[in-house]
């Protein structure tokens, strides 16, 4: 009987996985946005962008939650953990008016890289995270489990792997416990990458999913980005695919020692579709050993200093590559800097060549 429920348990997972096939990331909203007053919270994302999002075709949204906002972070030396009754409202009618689409939703807990490193590393941190999800879990309890999934915690990092393993197989005990029937939403450590997810064994839970981010070659990706690493900052126009002889006009231009160290050694790997289906081919494997869902949360092009088409050629490539090995996946993001969308007055236009580089279709 006993290995029956785990079998039970076990397709559980498969099977609500397979509602995490084409999806975007609902990101500048209730994380990484510097404003989270109720009238931004109205504003920025609406019925009109959900509605956009299942007429695109796609069958789920991960959406980024800030636990800060929630008053989920409470003075040092306290475990207790409070949600403030008015923004908690306001997440439970966003996830009522997402679902009620159909759409499933993964509720994402993304917070601040400080609150992050203080959950994972510290005593009295991860005493406050731990008590945080307990709450969390128990509020979104009620909801339909077919509809609403659980992502822990959004690319540990800063965290040893073994300690990050303990935590994570922890936290899963607490959430289980006050939703036995919600799918819970795993990853490794190292930002959430492949390489964090290789080192990383399963628990003994089979309605859990695992989730990997996947933005290589950042030479590429993230070209130009003021938030990453120093020798990203001055690339512009980096192309994709790479070889020595389409980065060579870029060199001579760059002042500085990384960037021209990191852009000439992005040409000599040679980066293409091929070299895609190869590290998402490790992940697979990964999943086959064990015998668990796996899904990937995050994947895009920050589009500032991109070529169009060739950021267009990335995400396609990286989309077949994902659903060749059967791996549902979510692109980075909806309408912040690697946008999907534009808005006009409110009015979100949805941009055709991302549209058809995800394989779906613009609606009429």
């Amino acid at each position: 009987m006993l290995a029956g429920m785990a079998s039970a348990q076990q397709e559980l997972g498969f099977r609500r996985a397979a509602h995490l096939r084409h999806g975007i990331n609902l990101s500048m909203w209730y994380a990484q946005a510097g404003d989270y007053s109720a009238a931004r919270l109205a504003s920025y994302t609406t019925a009109v962008d959900f509605q956009l999002i299942n007429d695109l075709g796609l069958d789920h949204v991960r959406l980024s939650i800030n636990p800060a906002p929630l008053n989920a972070d409470t003075q040092a030396g306290t475990s207790d953990v409070t949600l403030n009754p008015a923004a908690i409202a306001r997440l439970d009618e966003t996830v009522r008016q997402i679902t009620s689409l159909g759409l499933v939703v993964v509720l994402d807990i993304h917070p601040e890289e400080d609150w992050k490193k203080n959950a994972t590393n510290t005593d009295d941190g991860t005493a406050r995270f731990f008590q945080f999800w307990t709450i969390f879990a128990h509020h979104f309890a009620g909801s339909d489990p077919e509809k609403v999934y659980f992502e822990l915690l959004n690319e540990p990092e800063g965290v040893n792997g073994y300690r990050w393993a303990g935590e994570q197989a922890r936290l899963i005990a607490l959430v289980r416990a006050q939703a036995p029937r919600h799918t819970i939403v795993a990853t490794g450590e190292g930002w959430g990458g492949i390489d964090g997810l290789l080192q990383l064994e399963p628990v003994r839970d089979g309605n859990v999913i695992y989730s990997f981010h996947d933005y290589e070659p950042m030479e590429f990706t993230h070209q130009g980005a003021s938030w990453s690493s120093e020798w990203l900052k001055p690339l512009r126009g980096v192309p994709y695919p790479s070889s020595p002889v389409v980065v060579a006009p870029l060199l001579p231009v760059l002042t500085d020692d990384g960037a021209r160290r990191q852009l000439s050694g992005y040409g000599q790997q040679r980066w293409s579709v091929a070299t895609m289906q190869q590290r998402i081919g490790l992940a697979a494997a990964w999943a086959k050993e064990r015998h668990v869902p796996l899904w990937c949360g995050e994947f895009g092009v920050y589009r500032a200093f991109a070529p169009k088409e060739d950021r267009a050629r990335w995400i396609a490539d990286m989309r077949r590559s994902l659903e060749a090995d059967g791996i549902g996946w979510d692109m980075w993001d909806y309408q912040g800097s690697f946008a999907m969308v534009t808005k006009k007055d409110g009015k979100p236009a949805a941009e055709p060549a991302i549209v058809q580089a995800l394989g779906l279709k613009m609606p009429r």
